[in-house]
C-alpha cells in the first residue's frame, strides 16, 4: 500500500501493456483497465511475479459514457489514490467519414476524446492537492501531420490530445503535476490487426520506420519524468514531424493525399 498507483487504460496489449510493465519496473502498483479481463488478469499476474507490483483489474469499455466514473469509483473503493494516469486506450476506425455510421463515430469520440478528458478532469484536483501527479496522454505522430483520407477522426483526436497536454503542462507548472503527450509512429502491436490494415501497412512501410512497444513506452515515461510536454520517439519520427512543421501546408496535404492509402483504409 505504500507504493504509488498508476492507472493505465487500454492495458490489455500493445503500448498499454508495455507502459504497465515499465511503470511496474519503476515501483508502481497498477490499476489496469480494458475490455478483455483475461488479458488483464494475465498481465496482473506477470507484474506481480516479475516486479512485485499489485494490480487492480477493472474491466471497462470506455465507449460507455458511464465507464470513467465507474472506473474511478472502483479504485476509490479499494482505498487507493491514483498518482499516475496513462490515457492510452484507443483504436482506428477504418473507412471514410460519410460511409461509417454515426454510432461508430460517437463511440470512437467517447473512447478517444471524452474518456481521457473526463479522467484527467476528475483526477487532476487530487493530484494537485497531494502535490504529485503524472499524466501521459498517448497521442500519435498522426496528430502532428495533416489529415488524410480514411480513419477520419483519428488524427483529429490525436491532435486534440497533443494540444490538451501542452495546455495542461503549462497550467500545472509548479504544482507537482507533470503532463506529456506521447506521439509514436508505426509500432509493433495489435493496433493494425484490429483495424484491418496490418498487411497493407506492413508491405508499404520499411522496417526502419517501425518501433517496438517497449521502446515507445520507455521513451514516453522518460519524457514524462523529464516533464517534456511532447515526446516523439525515434529519429525517423522526429524527422517526419520536423518536416511536417517546415513544409508548406498545401505541399504537406498533397503528400498525405498521395501516400495516405498506403496505411489507411479508404
Amino acid at each position: 500500500m505504500h507504493r504509488r498507483l498508476a492507472l493505465v487504460t487500454g492495458a490489455s496489449a500493445g503500448i498499454g501493456a508495455a507502459l504497465a510493465r515499465s511503470l511496474a519496473a519503476r515501483g508502481y502498483d497498477l490499476a489496469l483497465t480494458a475490455r478483455r479481463q483475461d488479458r488483464l488478469d494475465a498481465l496482473a499476474d506477470e507484474l506481480r511475479l516479475r516486479f512485485g507490483a499489485g494490480s487492480l483489474v477493472i474491466p471497462e469499455d470506455l465507449a460507455d459514457p458511464a465507464a470513467p466514473a465507474r472506473l474511478l469509483a472502483a479504485v476509490e473503493a479499494a482505498g487507493r489514490d491514483i498518482d499516475v494516469l496513462v490515457n492510452n486506450a484507443g483504436y482506428g476506425l477504418p473507412g471514410v467519414f460519410v460511409e461509417t455510421g454515426w454510432q461508430e463515430q460517437a463511440d470512437f469520440l467517447q473512447v478517444m476524446l471524452h474518456a481521457p478528458t473526463e479522467l484527467t478532469h476528475r483526477l487532476l484536483p487530487g493530484m494537485t492537492e497531494r502535490r504529485f501527479g503524472r499524466i501521459l496522454n498517448v497521442a500519435s505522430l498522426a496528430g502532428l501531420l495533416p489529415g488524410a483520407r480514411g480513419h477520419t477522426l483519428y488524427a483529429a483526436t490525436k491532435a486534440y490530445l497533443i494540444r490538451f497536454s501542452q495546455s495542461l503542462h503549462l497550467e500545472t507548472t509548479g504544482s507537482g503535476v507533470q503532463v506529456s503527450a506521447l506521439c509514436p509512429g508505426f509500432t509493433w502491436s495489435e493496433f493494425h490487426d484490429v483495424n484491418g490494415t496490418r498487411e497493407t501497412t506492413r508491405k508499404s512501410t520499411p522496417d526502419w520506420l517501425w518501433m517496438g512497444a517497449d521502446e515507445v513506452a520507455e521513451a514516453g515515461l522518460e519524457a514524462l519524468e523529464a516533464n517534456r510536454p511532447v515526446c516523439v520517439p525515434g529519429a525517423p519520427n522526429k524527422t517526419i514531424a520536423a518536416l511536417a512543421r517546415l513544409m508548406p501546408e498545401d505541399w504537406a496535404l498533397a503528400l498525405m493525399e498521395s501516400q495516405g492509402s498506403r496505411f489507411r483504409k479508404t
